[in-house]
């Protein structure tokens, strides 16, 4: 069972911290945190990606980036990127990690989620599109696994 979950990305500023909030809206019985693979650490949430979050009534207040590790992974049951090098990124950090990493499109036909930074905010409303389908996907897959409507 996956109680505890991961969501990780680059900078961890934009997909990772909206990713772990609408988890959580979706699945509020979950643990759930976000660390990026070259996080910029201590910063909050991208400007833009708290905008678009906002505008769909989510806060990434307090969002503070962090960098992955192996320790952190051996924290949490499930850990989801948003693109396959990210899963061989965090397999050459902790290589033991590989049975419980997978994508946070795997529901959505194993699609990887672009990354937004810098970009348009069309750029930001579409991730946040995705990443808000793909949340809600790995919410029901988790209830279903639990037994739950």
């Amino acid at each position: 069972m996956f109680n505890k979950i991961l969501v990780v990305c680059v900078g961890n500023v934009c997909r990772s911290p909206t990713a772990e909030r609408l988890l959580k809206r979706f699945h509020p019985s979950l643990t759930v945190a976000s660390a990026g693979l070259g996080a910029l650490v201590g910063k909050g949430a991208d400007p833009a990606a708290a905008s678009v979050a906002s505008a769909h009534d989510l806060s990434l207040e307090n969002h503070c980036a962090r960098q992955i590790s192996a320790r952190l992974c051996r924290e949490y049951d499930l850990i989801l990127t948003m693109e396959k090098r990210h899963i061989a990124a965090l397999c050459d950090i902790a290589p033991e990690m590989r049975s419980k990493v997978m994508l946070f499109g795997h529901w959505d036909s194993e699609r990887e989620i672009p990354d937004p930074y810098r970009k348009s905010r069309d750029a930001f409303e579409a991730v946040y599109t995705l990443l808000e389908r793909s949340a809600r996907q790995w919410a029901q897959a988790l209830n279903a696994e639990q037994g739950k409507p």
